[in-house]
């Protein structure tokens, strides 16, 4: 994935891939008395010093990133985000924060992990709202985009408008029922699953494909009558 590769690049600045890459050889965390002397040494300028402390809490790491994580592919990236914040914490911590390291290092590398996990989020959403569903009378992609707007567009850069999105987004959120919003959001990932058939969801959730079909259909006219161009 991506974001190994970005670990990777840093990794080798810091010696650290091996443990990374195979959790048996994470290092144990340092003791309250090794702690203090690597500090001391980190704020005496010592880059050898700085990467112990970052080595040593990489166990940290992934054990925060378990907390979000449902497969070994998401510990994976969600472990090299992790990573990411912890060298961030290390090289912006200071003596008189009043924090222990570990401590400041959780803060950090769970708020890199969340700032992570809601731009993909939104990213897979706005991917969604534009994938390619099929073509029209003329040979033309269509995009799902496009049937849930009325009007006809004026220019190709209608179709990412950003405001629509998001008051598509923002309608399906607040506006649909909860069995509604939930087969609107499965069936084309807006809540950054991936996107299911009308087939897959009445299987789910126990109703006939038609009766998908339906509300489908119904929120799409509602859209249709809602959004303002």
């Amino acid at each position: 994935m991506f974001f190994s590769f970005i670990l990777e690049i840093i990794s080798k600045f810091f010696g650290l891939f091996g443990y990374i890459s195979n959790d048996k050889l994470y290092p144990e965390p340092l003791s309250k008395t090794e702690e203090e002397y690597y500090l001391r040494r980190y704020f005496k300028g010592d880059k050898e010093a700085r990467d112990k402390l970052i080595e040593h809490n990489l166990r940290l790491v992934v054990h925060i990133a378990k907390k979000y994580t449902t497969n070994e592919q998401e510990l994976e990236d969600f472990t090299s985000i992790g990573t990411i914040g912890l060298i961030k914490a290390i090289d912006s911590f200071k003596d008189n924060k009043g924090f222990k390291i570990s401590t400041y290092a959780s803060r950090c590398i769970e708020n890199e992990i969340l700032m992570y996990i809601r731009t993909s989020k939104k990213q897979k959403a706005e991917v969604s709202m534009n994938q390619v569903i099929g073509t029209d009378k003329d040979g033309n992609d269509m995009e799902l985009i496009d049937t849930l707007i009325l009007k006809e567009k004026d220019a190709v850069d209608d179709i990412h408008d950003k405001s629509v999105l998001k008051q598509v987004l923002e309608f399906i959120d607040k506006k649909l029922s909860k069995r509604e919003k939930y087969i609107m959001n499965k069936r084309y990932g807006l809540d950054g699953s991936n996107s299911m058939t009308q087939q897959e969801l009445a299987d789910e959730l126990g109703i006939s494909r038609s009766y998908v079909s339906r509300i489908e259909t119904k929120v799409q006219k509602l859209l249709k009558k809602n959004i303002k161009r």
